[in-house]
C-alpha cells in the first residue's frame, strides 16, 4: 500500500466502518446480493483490491463461480434473477454517474423487487464499496494481498 491510510486516518476508517457495519447489520438485503454489488461496482471502478476480496468472499459463501465469471456481462447471460438485474443496473447508474441517465425507469424497476426501505439499503452499499474502491485504488492496495475474514473486525 503506497500510503496507509488506516493509520494515518483511524477516524475516517471508523466511519467507512460505521456505514460498512450498518449495510451488514440491517440484513434487510441477501447477502449474495450485497457480493454482487460489491464485485460488480469493483468491476466499474477497476479496483483489483476489490475485485479480488469479494469475489474470495462470494466464493466462500457459496455463490457460484459461472455468475462471478459473467457478472461483467450480466445484461447478456441468463444467470442473474430479474431483482439482481434491477440492482445491478441501479448499480451501474449511480456509480457512473457522469455516464448514466438516472431515470424514473431504474427506480420503478427497483420497487418492483424491494420496499423503500431496501432500496436506502442498496444504495448506501453502493456508496460504501464505491469509497472504499476510492481509497483502496487512490493510495494502491495491492490485489493478491486480501485474506478472507481480515477485515471482519475493521469492516
Amino acid at each position: 500500500m503506497q500510503l496507509n491510510y488506516p493509520s494515518e486516518a483511524p477516524g475516517a476508517l471508523r466511519a467507512m466502518a460505521g456505514l460498512e457495519h450498518y449495510v451488514k447489520a440491517e440484513r434487510s438485503l441477501d447477502a449474495s446480493l450485497l457480493h454482487l454489488i460489491k464485485i460488480r461496482v469493483s468491476q466499474l471502478n477497476r479496483c483489483a483490491f476489490c475485485i479480488d476480496m469479494h469475489t474470495q468472499d462470494a466464493r466462500l459463501a457459496g455463490e457460484a463461480e459461472q455468475r462471478l465469471y459473467a457478472l461483467s456481462a450480466w445484461r447478456d447471460t441468463p444467470f442473474f434473477q430479474e431483482s439482481e438485474r434491477a440492482v445491478l443496473a441501479w448499480a451501474e447508474a449511480t456509480t457512473q454517474l457522469a455516464q448514466a441517465d438516472l431515470d424514473d425507469g431504474l427506480l420503478a424497476e427497483l420497487r418492483r423487487h424491494f420496499s423503500d426501505k431496501q432500496i436506502v439499503d442498496l444504495t448506501m452499499a453502493i456508496v460504501a464499496i464505491n469509497g472504499w474502491n476510492r481509497l483502496s485504488v487512490g493510495f494502491g492496495a495491492e490485489a493478491g494481498s486480501y485474506t478472507p475474514g481480515q477485515f471482519d473486525a475493521a469492516r
